[in-house]
């Protein structure tokens, strides 16, 4: 770290270097409290919840919802891998959407 931190002086000076440095760590903080906020919440909705529901409030919000029969189980696979990432999943959410989808396949 410290080498990073004397590249950095050396490239901009010291009040660059201060500034850049601290905007990255206050950046980093912010994403890891977020990222830390979002699953505890995610996770206490999941609780309780079925795939039917799960799925309706978490794939509406970007989707028009598909007929769990517009795909195959293993399509379903695909579609479920790359969207757990992207609306932010937990994995029990994940789990009980893709159980609720391969089931009306």
């Amino acid at each position: 770290m410290k080498e990073i931190v004397s590249r950095i002086r050396k490239w901009i000076g010291l009040p660059g270097a201060v500034i850049i440095i601290s905007c990255a760590a206050t950046t980093w903080l912010i994403s890891c409290a977020a990222n830390q906020q979002s699953g505890q919440v995610s996770a206490a909705a999941a609780t309780g919840k079925g795939g039917a529901e799960l799925w309706a409030e978490n794939c509406i919000r970007c989707h028009n919802i598909r007929s769990p029969s517009s795909y195959s189980p293993a399509q379903w696979e695909v579609v479920m891998m790359h969207m757990r990432v992207r609306a932010n999943l937990t994995p029990e959410e994940h789990k009980k959407i893709l159980e609720f989808l391969k089931s009306g396949s």
